[in-house]
């Protein structure tokens, strides 16, 4: 039996990987990867677009490159069932989108003049049109399934382009101290359907107010709840130290190594 371990492959082009993922795909291939439908990767999609994401967020050169090598197989790997299907292969996806990004960019390949940010969103919003893909609604055209801040955020700026938008941050502060009343009324009255409610009304608010402040609030919570991993587990490390479990700590305790950690 052969066992392939940490083997270094000479350099490797596109159209080897490409041919990687139809052998996995082969009769004689993988049986894991053979059982596999466009249904079935949708997680793993995701959960790799996440992870360059979070490579990113580490600002690591090496992670980076291998998320993305990730990121790109499952991309290839969806054109190989497409193939299969007779529907359409990884050529035809490249070739679809190199049309897209030279008949958008007419400032670069062409001799259209496009001198600012706004005037390259103009032309792409004329593109669309031409191409049929502008939406009956003013906020159509966001993807259901992203993350919901992130969706929240596209939804609103797409409304604030027609005007629907309050003029000030002052009277969006002002909003977001009514609906943190409001969530305080329904968690009284201990109605769980008002209290969800109430605190998507909440999120909500928060998300405009990143938005007026130009912050993306994905990122925001993103970096949020790596600083509390981080103080987190340096609260753990301090009560492993000592001999100690987190749940064997005082909540002061706890509050004494989370402004170490803090400091640090």
């Amino acid at each position: 039996m052969n066992i392939i371990t940490d083997v270094i492959l000479p350099p490797m082009n596109f159209d080897e990987l490409i041919n990687i993922a139809a052998r996995l795909r082969a009769p004689d291939g993988c049986p894991w990867d053979k059982e596999q439908t466009r249904e079935s990767l949708k997680p793993f999609l995701v959960e790799e677009l996440h992870e360059v994401i979070d490579a990113f967020d580490e600002n690591d050169p090496e992670h980076i490159k291998e998320e993305l090598g990730d990121l790109l197989f499952q991309i290839v790997l969806q054109s190989q069932l497409a193939k299969e299907e007779g529907l359409f292969d990884i050529n035809d996806v490249v070739h679809g989108i190199s049309q897209k990004m030279i008949s958008r960019h007419p400032h670069v390949f062409g001799d259209r003049d496009l001198k600012t940010s706004e005037d390259v969103r103009v032309w792409w919003e004329e593109r669309k049109k031409d191409e049929g893909k502008i939406h009956e609604s003013a906020i159509g055209g966001v993807p259901r399934s992203l993350p919901s801040l992130l969706r929240a955020s596209k939804i609103q700026k797409k409304a604030t382009k027609v005007g629907f938008d309050w003029s000030k941050l002052e009277d969006v502060f002002e909003k977001l101290e009514e609906e943190i009343g409001e969530l305080k009324e329904a968690i009284n009255n201990k109605k769980r359907e008002d209290i969800e409610d109430e605190l998507g009304d909440l999120f909500f608010v928060l998300v405009r107010i990143a938005n007026f402040v130009d912050v993306n609030p994905e990122d925001a919570l993103r970096s949020t709840i790596r600083k509390f991993d981080q103080r987190f587990r340096h609260i753990e490390a301090a009560a492993s130290r000592q001999g100690r479990k987190v749940s064997d700590m005082t909540l002061a305790e706890m509050e004494v190594f989370w402004e170490e950690a803090k400091k640090k």
